[in-house]
């Protein structure tokens, strides 16, 4: 709305707005210096002008009674001062309410015939609607295998950003996100320029091992095409932040000399798959790191596009683009897919919060006996929304190592088949699953496999926290896991970490493991250059392990100030709030008991929250909704404690159940554990109950 003027109404004959809602019945930014002209005015030419106003909002977002002036305000005081100056409406004001069936789109499907009947234009007699599409699928088919029209986005130096909405959709498949300095908006937008756009990209790194080399790689392309920094991610991959776009292929490129790639580390389609990278069973991470490669290569879309559009592959003269996608198909897959290995004790990769598992089993020799498989997990939600909610996996059988890359890509297609194509808020398989029936499920997946799934074998976690310092292999090989807030690499004048880590890339052996609670382990390391190593731990700070329990099991999602869909800070505040916690948990003598504390910017859970003994999910700028009673080994969901809690209002919640835990706690108490026995949280048995706070 800010692109016009409050005068330009008065020269136009029918203008219709639809405007959504922010924070606390607030305008969205792109419309607050059109509101604060039209409100202040009282007089305005618009007698001859007919409006028409549709609002977005969400009824349950704010559910306090109290609150439900917030509902869709923009909208309706919109509506009401046009009105006021003399403006004739069309039709009445429609609101579209998230939460109903259909979202926005069944107050919408009412709203919009009525409006061209007030425009007078009538439906056609005789003509038949042709069947509902989802807008994304028709967006794939359309794509021609994810090319779209990215490669002449790519020539347009008129603009930071790839103009077509469907492009920046299609750039997901290839690892790229674009986003903009959500710092800089207010400033730019004052001084007539258009957002500071900038690419964030992925790097594809399957079980999240890297060699020196590419390490070494990494480093540099964030300096040559980034922002000068590296992001260890909660899926063990890499990401670039602040690549702008004409360093866009070349990004890419450098990353394709370094033999790693970024494409399905984002779209719909199975992403990045995730591996335990237990240093001690040196054997078994060996086996269970190259099922995890192997099922990654397996389950990557086949198209071309990539290759043509980032590596400039040629088609030869005259030839026709044919693509195909065996697995996937021309509309991939209904919403994003995830996979991971666990292998106990450790549960580190979470293993229940995912699409897809797979439980690592060992003989009595410790050699890899299969997997137990697991189904159905998944984080995100929307705020207010209770047909939205994050749900734990269910274990359904056990595979052995021959048959898991088939099991895991018949529960994809599964998935392909069945999941739902129209309301992407309940596209995942979790929501398949709870629709149809586990054992619906279970007997689908086995009519599609050629062998039977076995019962699940026995298995145990003990913990998902990464194992900090030096420990040792079953073959002898050292390994040192270094601590990284928030896994976020840069120099800082006290803490140079990027530096060293560069150093120790020059010289290093082994191999650097991205852990999927975003530090890294240096891996691999032998007697020998063990000291060596240690010296460069000890220049560049690397070595600094002396943080609280809390803080070294604490983990933040990016949010502020690249990502679009933060509605409050996350990696740049998680520390500064877990600190004013420590001086309580210091006192009362729980300085090395772990809690494991996860912040998210948004309710999607990339940091995944929801299995955390406490959490916190942005609401608004500066107010987060408190979670409590996650399992400490990611067993189970936690609950809503309270909503909308501010920076104060956190700290005298958590300050007193501190203290009541360390004076009350039965031995070895976990925190979440204590918050239920005690009656401070209900127990969360599924995901379906997760909104059930009674």
């Amino acid at each position: 709305m800010d692109d016009v003027s409050i005068e330009d109404l008065t020269m136009e004959k029918h203008v219709i707005f639809v405007v959504s809602t922010a924070g606390q019945g607030e305008f969205p930014v792109n419309a607050r210096e059109f509101w604060k002209a039209l409100s202040a005015a009282t007089e305005l030419a618009v007698s001859e002008t007919k409006v028409a106003v549709f609002g977005l909002g969400d009824s349950h977002y704010w559910p306090r009674e109290e609150d439900a002036i917030f509902y869709n305000r923009p909208s309706k005081e919109l509506h009401a001062k046009l009105i006021e100056l003399g403006a004739n409406p069309l039709i009445d004001l429609g609101l579209g309410n998230d939460q109903d069936a259909d979202a926005f789109e069944t107050a919408w499907a009412v709203w919009e015939p009525l409006l061209w009947e007030s425009l007078g234009c009538k439906p056609l007699e005789g003509v038949v609607e042709e069947p509902k599409k989802s807008a994304d699928d028709a967006m794939k088919i359309d794509s021609n295998y994810l090319r779209g029209t990215i490669a002449e986005g790519l020539l347009d130096d008129t603009t930071g950003q790839l103009r077509a909405e469907a492009d920046t959709k299609l750039t997901k498949f290839h690892g790229i996100y674009q986003q903009d300095d959500r710092d800089l908006r207010e400033e730019r937008k004052k001084q007539g320029l258009e957002k500071a756009f900038s690419f964030m990209v992925r790097v594809r790194v399957p079980g999240g091992v890297a060699t020196p080399a590419q390490w070494l790689a990494m480093d540099s392309i964030s300096d040559v095409t980034a922002n000068g920094t590296l992001k260890l991610t909660t899926r063990q991959a890499f990401q670039f932040h602040g690549v702008l776009k004409r360093n866009l292929k070349k990004n890419i490129q450098l990353i394709n000399k370094s033999l790693l790639d970024t494409i399905a580390a984002c779209g719909d389609v199975n992403r990045n798959i995730m591996c335990n990278p237990n240093p001690h069973q040196s054997d078994l991470h060996k086996q269970v790191n190259d099922f995890a490669t192997d099922l990654s290569a397996h389950l990557l879309p086949k198209t071309s596009a990539y290759r043509e559009i980032w590596l400039d592959q040629k088609l030869v003269k005259g030839e026709a683009v044919v693509d195909h996608e065996p697995l996937y198909g021309a509309t991939y897959l209904p919403r994003k897919f995830k996979i991971v290995v666990a292998v106990p004790p450790n549960n580190d990769v979470d293993v229940f919060a995912h699409d897809l598992g797979f439980i690592a089993i060992t003989n009595k020799d410790g050699t890899l006996a299969g997997f137990n498989v697991t189904v159905g997990g998944g984080m995100g939600m929307t705020h207010g929304n209770k047909k939205t909610y994050p749900r734990l996996a269910d274990v359904i059988g056990f595979c052995t190592p021959e048959q898991a890359i088939e099991t895991g890509e018949k529960v994809m297609l599964v998935q392909r088949d069945f999941g739902d194509r129209m309301n992407r808020k309940h596209a995942r398989l979790k929501y398949t699953i709870d629709d149809r029936g586990i054992e619906w499920f279970k007997t689908e997946l086995q009519s599609r496999l050629p062998f039977p799934l076995e019962e699940p074998r026995p298995f145990q976690f003990l913990d998902n926290a990464d194992r900090y310092g030096w420990t040792q292999g079953q073959d002898k090989m050292w390994h040192y896991c270094c601590y990284i807030e928030n896994g976020r690499v840069k120099d800082t004048p006290a803490e140079p970490h990027k530096t060293g880590l560069r150093e120790i890339a020059k010289m290093h052996q082994g191999e650097f493991r991205l852990t999927p609670n975003q530090h890294l382990i240096i891996a691999n390391v032998t007697e020998a250059q063990k000291p060596k190593i240690q010296v460069l731990l000890e220049q560049y700070k690397l070595d600094k392990l002396n943080y609280s329990a809390a803080m070294l099991n604490s983990m933040a999602c990016v949010a502020f100030p690249t990502c679009s869909l933060a509605m409050a800070e996350s990696e740049r505040y998680l520390p500064s709030l877990v600190q004013l916690l420590e001086s309580t948990i210091e006192e009362v003598g729980l300085r090395d008991d772990a809690v494991t504390i996860r912040m998210t910017g948004c309710p999607n859970g990339c940091a995944r929250p929801y299995v955390a003994e406490i959490a916190f999910v942005g609401k608004a700028f500066g107010a987060y909704n408190v979670y409590l009673g996650g399992g400490h080994h990611g067993e189970r969901l936690n609950k809503l404690y309270k909503e909308s809690l501010t920076e104060p209002e956190i700290v005298a919640e958590l300050t007193p159940m501190i203290r009541r835990w360390a004076a009350e706690r039965l031995e070895g108490e976990h925190f979440g554990d204590f918050v239920i026995r005690v009656g401070i949280i209900k127990a969360t048995l599924s995901g379906k109950t997760f909104h059930d706070l009674s």
